[in-house]
């Protein structure tokens, strides 16, 4: 199941209660490369429509609790017929058994109810992440495989230290790789096409590289009022 640079990345939210699946989607497209294709309001409309839709769907937002069957045992079902999904379980519930089960079954993240906007983005940015790693690689090394699974940039020169909240290694990484691969210095607009996101967020990273010394930014005029910040890697980091 794969997903071209300019087409978005396709979503199947599971929630019964169709005003928060509808707020769900919302938040979800939020983001340019993501939409929502379906929504099902129980487990058997799930299994249902992905048995008629195999390939429709990159990205499963399932709730734990659900009317005809509990979310684990559904996400077990799923893991058995559609290997393929990522899996982000959301609940208002947080039981340490709960948690641990949906680890277990691979799921790709775990969101608490009520949902907070900045920790959804994080979630979408990180799949995103992931996935254009995997497509521009045909086999990881350790410390790729490493970054992969627990989203640490090792192979960058990231600094040691905890991020600022809304800035995810994995994703810094993929900004930094963008910089490497440029010929010459980008605008926020260039490097959010090459990578996949939006240009606020694309900005967001890109000044955190330049706050951090591991990127420059130098101004353009080359539309008459229309400045523009353009963005270039440095060769070490300070």
């Amino acid at each position: 199941m794969s997903t071209s640079q300019s087409s978005p990345y396709r979503v199947l939210i599971v929630e019964d209660d169709f005003r928060i699946a509808q707020i769900h989607q919302q938040l979800v497209e939020q983001h340019p490369r993501f939409a929502v294709v379906q929504s099902c309001r129980s487990g058997a409309d799930a299994l249902g429509w992905l048995a008629a839709n195999p390939q429709a769907v990159d990205l499963v937002f399932l709730d734990v609790y659900l009317p005809d069957v509990e979310g684990l045992s559904l996400l077990w079902e799923l893991r058995r017929h559609h290997r393929q999904l990522d899996i982000v379980m959301l609940t208002a519930a947080k039981e340490v058994d709960t948690v641990e089960e949906a680890l277990r079954a691979g799921v790709f993240d775990f969101l608490i109810k009520p949902i907070q906007v900045e920790r959804l983005q994080n979630t979408l940015e990180r799949f995103l992440s992931r996935r254009l790693m995997s497509a521009q690689q045909r086999e990881f090394s350790q410390e790729q495989l490493d970054q992969a699974l627990a989203g640490l940039a090792s192979q960058s020169p990231i600094p040691r230290r905890v991020l600022p909240k809304g800035v995810d290694a994995l994703s810094l990484q993929t900004m930094i790789q963008a910089l490497e691969r440029a010929h010459g210095p980008l605008t926020a607009s260039e490097i959010a096409e090459q990578t996949g996101t939006s240009r606020s967020t694309a900005r967001r990273y890109l000044e955190y590289l330049v706050g951090s010394g591991m990127a420059v930014v130098a101004q353009s005029y080359g539309e008459v009022g229309r400045p523009q910040r353009l963005y270039q890697k440095t060769s070490a980091p300070s």
